[in-house]
């Protein structure tokens, strides 16, 4: 091959694991890996009956795996004073510790554990979905901050997708053993990070012609990845596979998890032509890449949490849309009423998440049904992190449709998915299963965004962390303290009915309709006050949102774009 080709490959295939798609690509293997929280409905029947649990105990774990999962202010001051590597470092051992001491106690390799420590375990293991987030959301939304609708919905998307791709992979390595795939959860969302840990990283804005394109190339992509997963689950539960037909499921799930990076390449290969064609390389000492991709060095400024006076953090306040300081965003009525939606839409979500393996089994469905279940929920949260993310965005655009309005919506159809499970009928649960997945995973992209668009992304990592924090403890609550209980106490009524005490069986178990439906009689209303709090801030952000949101952000990648022209044409 002449020199002269061999290095214009050379600077392309430079410009690519450079760029920013291909840290965009990193970012999406990343999340695709950070779902793993959602996978608690597989493998919870595996504690509970391992280490003889009651539903309490076991929704008293799954609160600590939530308080986890949205506890990430931690990540998100780390990110302010230190490089994106090191944040998703951090997350990979953390995941990797905290799942595999699950593994071991799930296992019997070590002496059964108190149950303090395992909710320790799980929210240590839980937390590192923090980390992924911290480095590879807020870096992709700052690299493309015109999209972000569409760019929060991908992301959030493929991390709904997760718990499926990582059922198929687990099935294809271990076969079907779920404590197996708690053994996967430690290992492979871990690997991942550190594989990719140093192609994730923020850089200057530059104006695309093709970005919205390229963005619904990836979208087509993924919902064909969705589809193929859906149709898989339900083929699986019906017909017998053999271990190599799992393996050529999992074969094609990761190529199509990966099939992005072709897409991501032919953009660059188009811009790394063009650039030839109107600025062909000079001869000089110092060569330039044919398409500049300047690094923003990560300046971690130190006076984040610096003091304000009163009238900075309550009377003084930018405009909505300017960069708030922590505290301005934290204490503003914008906030207070994002974190009661937040507390009542998530929070009742999570409590429905967590216990849909018991669900299916108080209602009489068989294991493979109450798997198909929990596939079918992961599945249909995938669809609504898109659709929040990409539908919001094009109505945002075309019409001035406020996303604190979409958000409204989604809170109801909650209620709808509550109401199916509190009043079951036969085959209600798989219907509940898509609505209150489809709820669910359009609830995140939303929160987010509205976050980034009201208190602006100089500290983007640490608000939108800060702003999921009702969502534990709307689980607590309505986990641990209404619904645990209430399923015990029915549970011991059956138990009464037949004879027994509790000391007489191993696991406490509730079989009927009774089981769950005062519980999520109250679940559905507090999803419908959360709507009508979210309605409050419709009203609240109405003027902001008819307004041109995005324009300062157009005009900073022109001006990068100018400068990179300038400094070219030297």
């Amino acid at each position: 091959m002449p020199m002269g080709k061999s290095h214009e490959i050379l600077q392309f295939t430079n410009n690519v694991i450079q760029g920013r798609w291909f840290s965009l690509f990193a970012s999406f293997l990343v999340m695709a890996g950070a779902g793993a929280t959602y996978l608690f409905g597989t493998y919870s029947k595996e504690i509970k009956s391992s280490l003889g649990y009651d539903q309490t105990t076991l929704n008293l774990l799954g609160f600590f795996k939530d308080l986890g999962a949205n506890v990430g202010v931690f990540s998100g001051l780390l990110a302010e004073i230190t490089p994106t590597w090191f944040v998703l470092l951090v997350g990979a051992s953390m995941n990797f510790t905290g799942y595999f001491m699950i593994w071991f106690s799930v296992v019997g390799k070590i002496e059964k554990p108190n149950v303090w420590l395992m909710c320790m375990y799980i929210c240590f293991g839980a937390n590192s979905q923090n980390f992924a987030n911290t480095g590879a959301l807020v870096t992709s939304v700052r690299n493309f901050p015109e999209s972000r609708g569409n760019l929060i919905g991908l992301l959030k998307g493929f991390t709904g997708l997760s718990g499926a791709i990582m059922t198929q992979i687990y099935l294809a390595v271990y076969g079907n053993d779920a404590t197996s795939l708690i053994l996967l959860i430690a290992w492979l969302p871990a690997a991942i990070s550190v594989i990719f840990v140093y192609t994730i990283r923020e850089m200057r804005v530059v104006k695309q012609p093709n970005q919205l394109k390229v963005f619904y190339n990836c979208l087509a992509i993924a919902i064909v990845l969705a589809l193929f997963l859906m149709v898989m689950t339900l083929v699986e539960r019906t017909v017998r596979f053999t271990h190599a037909a799992y393996v050529g499921t999992a074969t094609i799930a990761c190529a199509l998890l990966f099939l992005p990076l072709l897409v991501f390449v032919r953009e660059e290969l188009g811009v790394f032509r063009r650039k030839n064609i109107i600025d062909p390389p000079r001869v000089s000492t110092t060569e330039h890449p044919p398409v500049p991709v300047v690094v923003v060095v990560e300046n971690k400024d130190t006076n984040n949490l610096k003091c304000l006076s009163f009238n900075d953090i309550f009377l003084n306040k930018p405009e909505r849309g300017e960069d708030y300081s922590i505290l301005q965003a934290l204490l503003s009525t914008d906030m207070l009423i994002l974190f009661v939606a937040t507390f009542c839409g998530l929070g009742t979500s999570l409590t429905a998440v967590d216990n849909l393996g018991q669900i299916g089994e108080s209602l009489g469905y068989p294991t493979t049904t109450i798997k198909s279940f929990v596939s079918l929920l992961s599945i249909w949260n995938f669809f609504g992190r898109i659709f929040s993310g990409f539908v919001s965005e094009a109505l945002l655009v075309k019409y001035k449709f406020p996303r604190t309005l979409m958000m409204t919506l989604v809170l109801l159809l909650s209620c709808i998915g509550l109401l199916l499970i509190a009043f079951p009928f036969n085959g209600s649960v798989y219907v509940a299963s898509v609505i209150i997945g489809f709820s669910f995973g359009a609830q995140l992209p939303l929160l987010f965004s509205i976050i980034s668009e009201l208190f602006g992304l100089k500290y983007y990592s640490t608000l939108f962390n800060c702003g999921q924090l009702a969502s534990p403890l709307g689980s607590y609550i309505l986990n641990v303290k209404v619904t645990g209980p209430l399923y015990d106490r029915e549970a011991l009524k059956d138990l009464v009915k037949k004879g027994l005490t509790r000391s007489s069986v191993k696991e406490l178990t509730c079989i009927g309709n009774q089981c769950y439906r005062q519980a999520f009689i109250i679940l559905a209303s507090v999803a419908f006050f959360g709507a009508l709090a979210s309605l409050i801030l419709v009203a609240r952000t109405r003027k902001f949102y008819r307004g041109d949101i995005y324009k300062k952000f157009r005009e900073q990648a022109e001006a990068t774009e100018a400068e990179m022209a300038s400094t070219n044409n030297k």
